[in-house]
């Protein structure tokens, strides 16, 4: 629900309330992600240097963990954790971001992390990779690397750990970290991909973020140290200048190795002393450099002008960043900030919901990149600019000026309570990657990390001190400043810098748009009728789960289970989802992902809905299937009777507001203009219905047919398909303290029987014709930006789950030939994909999709190495090396993701009416592992026929496919064949 607490840090959580289609970008440094040594010693001994993480804190700590300081400075944090089992996380964190560069240097932390994951010294260039590939590790997930201001952080998720593949993986990651493979030839290759990653984000989002980053942080290193860097600087990198880069920053005591997983702290430990723990420095460590203050001579307001983007606002209050010891006191603050950001965004959003100047507004406090505490203001503006700027400041100058009563403080407090409950109960169920990440995130922002308990603990006294006078003193502080600045960015020249300077120093007058107290109980639904009577029961086989049917047609499939205490997850699926429209028929199912939901149910409408829930864990989320609507929820088993009643209110007692209906239309209609930006936004809002032959179940809406969009269509639409049949309920959790039959039977088992909504050509699914050459598309963006796709058909349904399988296993196969020939080799790339769908719901409609966002010079390239690898794919047979190394880690995947409820309930979708369902769910990890060389090149033979094959290449409006040829043949930008791995 709606000012929900998201988790940032293990200790602290901060969330930014978001409403729909058009909500404003929070345009603030980015990282930036890298898909990604030897001279291991002896262990040294290590010293004793207590919690390092909690120096001068009195915050209570978490003892699962273990600290310790090696003699050359490398601090390590350790800790066992068994989820999922057999799995190590290990993050090496080093102290150096795109701060710490020079000007010349602008883009080497980036550059640098790209090398490091090619390989060390003493191992061949990618050998890494491959080696990990068949530990089944997959790469990009399982092993990444990030990039911010201030940190450079290496991460390797080790499945199905055993002693010698953790050694190793240990040996490597040291190896390339300490030692990585700087030559002139990985240079160029890895620059390439960095300048591909820098194309592939150009774009008019991008001009705005630096923009405004130059802006709001003027005076600081922050307004211009992008972690991707600047293709002059980038240009001019040799392996001489990345090699001092790393000599002056990577060094034992700016290190701190974090390792959780299944696998004993002392065990760990060791391999930390092992492959650190003769790590030497040359020479003394470097003074960090001064990351600047706000500026506060600069200039306070800026009107960037960015053609076919919308209108949109930042407001921001910037001070200082000060460095403080994170104790208890410090944490009573960041509590405090966060309830008082909660009390303005719920205000903010009670205007936007009763219609208001602005889509949606919100507001956020943070530290960022230890340079400037920030409160920042992100508004959308349905017309008139300066009037939504007026709202929004009239509304913090009421939160400023006038306390809040404590049953507003209460509400947003209850929400924090509840989500840090959920955390504790939960605690055993923690991924290790989490908690991992976590620490490290703690280091970087000068925070520590306590026990779920501890975390309740606090905040049970802190909320005891937020009351309306400290709350009021708290707003205060936030929203004051030495430095405040706006931003406009607008499609048309809206009077300059003077004219958002002057709506800036515009008087402000106080707007109270705090929520009227609302009666709201569940008692007010009415009944749904006779509780519905069970006619069978009885188990799936091989799964520890009860199927249940009442005689009104509603089927369940129940698994009571402790995998994660104290939590129930609940999806309801109904009626025949994208089945219940014609292939050819005009649709709103692109309506119902936000307007469905927040158009309310029975007597209450959004407000009364949050005031039910306040407190609770009680959600209400849709979704489109192909053969079903899905409304899900994560609850807990106290609440479980009260989520039922809200789903069945909402299939029975739908209720109609219009205000949802028309924020979504005008949110639509705001973001529609970016649809053309970039080659990626083109993708984003075609691909599918390009792929389904224009299918308009898949296709985007027009203008026009947004536009048109009406409370009354909205209600037409959707009215018939909420009572429309069947019901399939899953409920996977703790159920043993509820009697979820006679929850099922008072809710749900109680509505009468429904029809089913499904024309008789709505099963229908077709692939794109295919052509000899590829059809083209174009955007609007830079002239250097295309992007090229090329697919073939494959199929759908249940009736052949092992060629599913073998499907995925070639789509690997493809990827990974294509990431090593587009960007590892030749950097035309910075992210090739290779996908296989083969959807469930329908018996067609499958596919295999390779694309990449390239230079227009590459396309002949990308075509080339695709027909060359497709080609190659039907002819031989992999090799037993290229096959493990790329079903392995599908396989680890599916083991790991099968210890969760998650992944059981969508496997096991529709499986109270198909048993195929569960055969294919329970065969999945066999499956997977008897996909054999012969299936690959059988599955090739079948599907990757030219004559079958869909090409499409998107390019800058006015180029032609000529034209893009020309550039690849003037620049050497062709293809070499292909062979076997």
């Amino acid at each position: 629900m709606a000012n929900s607490p998201v988790r940032m840090s293990l200790r602290f959580s901060r969330s930014l309330l978001c409403a729909s289609a058009g909500a404003a970008l929070l345009l603030l440094p980015f990282a930036v992600n890298a898909q990604g040594g030897t001279a291991p010693t002896t262990a040294t001994s290590q010293t004793a240097s207590g919690d390092w993480l909690y120096a001068d804190s009195d915050i209570p700590r978490d003892t699962a963990w273990q600290f310790g300081t090696l003699p050359n400075g490398v601090r390590y944090a350790v800790r066992n954790n068994g989820v999922p089992p057999g799995q190590v996380s290990i993050r090496v964190r080093m102290d150096v971001g795109s701060m710490f560069e020079t000007e010349e240097e602008r883009g080497y932390a980036h550059l640098l992390e790209h090398l490091t994951f090619r390989g060390s010294e003493h191992i061949p260039d990618g050998e890494a990779k491959r080696i990990w590939q068949r530990f089944g590790v997959t790469f990009g997930s399982d092993s990444n690397a990030q990039t911010t201001p201030t940190q450079t952080v290496y991460q390797l998720d080790l499945p199905s750990v055993t002693p010698a593949n953790l050694d190793e993986s240990m040996k490597l990651l040291s190896g390339m970290i300490r030692q990585p493979r700087i030559s002139e030839l990985a240079v160029a290759a890895e620059r390439g991909v960095v300048m591909s990653e820098l194309r592939e984000s150009d774009g008019p989002q991008k001009r705005i973020g630096d923009a405004t980053n130059a802006h709001l942080f003027a005076g600081q290193l922050l307004g211009d140290r992008s972690p991707i860097g600047t293709t002059a600087s980038l240009g001019k990198a040799s392996a001489p200048t990345v090699a001092a880069f790393h000599k002056r920053w990577y060094r034992p005591d700016r290190a701190v190795v974090v390792i959780v997983g299944d696998s004993e702290p002392a065990e760990l430990a060791r391999l930390v002393a092992k492959y650190y723990g003769d790590w030497r420095a040359d020479g003394p460590n470097p003074v960090d450099p001064d990351f600047g203050k706000p500026d506060p001579k600069a200039s306070p307001a800026r009107e960037i002008v960015e053609a076919n983007q919308p209108l949109a606002l930042t407001l921001a209050m910037v001070r200082p960043w000060q460095k403080r010891i994170d104790t208890v006191e410090n944490t009573r603050r960041l509590y405090l900030e966060f309830i008082a950001q909660a009390l303005v965004n719920r205000r903010l959003e009670n205007r936007a919901r009763s219609g208001g100047s602005y889509l949606v507004a919100t507001v956020e406090q943070q530290y960022v990149s230890r340079s400037a505490d920030i409160t920042m203001a992100s508004i959308v503006p349905l017309s008139d600019w300066k009037a939504a700027l007026a709202d929004v400041r009239g509304v913090i100058a009421d939160a400023t000026s006038n306390p809040p009563s404590q049953a507003d403080i209460d509400r947003e407090a209850n929400e924090i309570e509840a989500f840090l409950r959920k955390e504790l109960e939960n605690a055993r169920n923690e991924p290790g990657a989490r908690l991992a990440d976590d620490l490290v995130r703690a280091v970087d922002i000068h925070e520590v990390v306590t026990s779920p308990q501890g975390q309740v603990d606090m905040f049970k006294a802190i909320r005891a001190f937020a009351t309306p006078q400290v709350m009021l003193e708290t707003s205060k502080a936030i929203f004051a400043a030495p430095v405040t600045r706006a931003v406009l960015t607008t499609p048309t020249a809206a009077g300059g810098d003077a004219a958002v300077r002057a709506a800036l120093k515009a008087p402000v007058t106080a707007r109270d748009d705090r929520l009227v107290s609302v009666q709201a109980d569940f008692k007010q639904l009415p009944a749904f009728g006779t509780p519905g009577t069970i006619t069978s029961t009885d188990s799936l086989l091989g799964l520890r789960a009860e199927r249940i049917e009442f005689a009104n047609g509603v089927t369940a499939l129940v698994s009571n289970n402790k995998i994660e205490p104290g939590k129930v997850r609940v999806n309801v699926r109904f009626g025949t989802g994208n089945r219940s429209v014609a292939a050819d028929s005009p649709n709103l199912l692109w309506t119902g992902d936000y307007a469905l939901v927040a158009s309310g149910i029975g007597p209450w409408g959004q407000n009364e809905i949050d005031q039910l829930t306040n407190g609770r864990q009680i959600q209400l989320n849709f979704s489109i299937d192909d053969n079903a609507f899905e409304l899900s929820a994560e609850s807990k088993p106290a609440d479980l009777s009260d989520q039922m009643r809200l789903i069945a209110g909402k299939l029975a007692q739908p209720r109609w507001d219009t205000a949802p209906i028309e924020r979504l239309r005008v949110g639509y209609l705001t973001g529609h203009d970016l649809n053309d930006a970039t080659p990626n936004a083109v993708l984003d809002r075609n691909l599918r219905g390009w792929l389904t032959n224009n299918d308009a179940r898949w296709a985007a809406p027009d203008k026009a047919q947004i536009e048109a969009l009406t409370p009354a269509a909205f209600r037409a639409f959707w009215e018939p398909r909420l009572a429309s049949g069947p019901i399939e309920v899953q409920i996977f959790g703790d159920l043993e303290a509820v009697d979820y039959r006679e929850i099922l039977a008072s809710t749900l088992g109680a509505l009468p029987p429904r029809k089913v909504l499904a024309p008789a050509n709505g099963q229908r699914v077709d692939f794109a014709k295919a052509a000899p050459v590829p059809d083209i598309a174009y955007h609007r963006g830079a002239e250097g930006q295309a992007a090229a796709m090329t697919a073939w058909p494959t199929g759908g349904g249940l009736a052949n789950p092992r060629d599913a399988r073998g499907l995925e296993v070639l789509a690997a196969i493809f990827n990974d030939r294509l990431f090593d020939r587009l960007r590892a080799e030749q950097g035309a790339s910075y992210g090739p994909v290779v996908d296989s769908h083969w959807p469930t719901g329908f018996d067609s409609g499958g596919y295999l999709l390779v694309g990449s966002l390239l230079a227009p010079k590459d396309i002949d390239r990308f075509y080339g190495i695709a027909r060359d690898i497709a080609a190659d794919l039907v002819a031989n047979q992999v090799g037993v090396d290229e096959l493990t190394r790329n079903a392995v880690p599908i396989r680890e995947m599916v083991s790991r993701a099968s210890t969760g409820n998650v992944y059981w309930m969508f496997l096991l979708e529709g499986a109270t009416r198909d048993p195929r369902v569960a055969t294919a769910a329970l065969s999945m990890e066999t499956d997977i592992a008897a996909v054999t060389a012969a299936d690959v090149q059988r599955l090739a033979q079948q599907y990757l026929t030219p004559q079958r094959q869909w090409s499409l290449a998107i390019l800058p409006k006015g180029m032609t496919l000529a034209d893009a040829s020309a550039l690849g043949a003037a620049t050497g930008a062709t293809a070499t064949t292909a062979g076997g791995r």
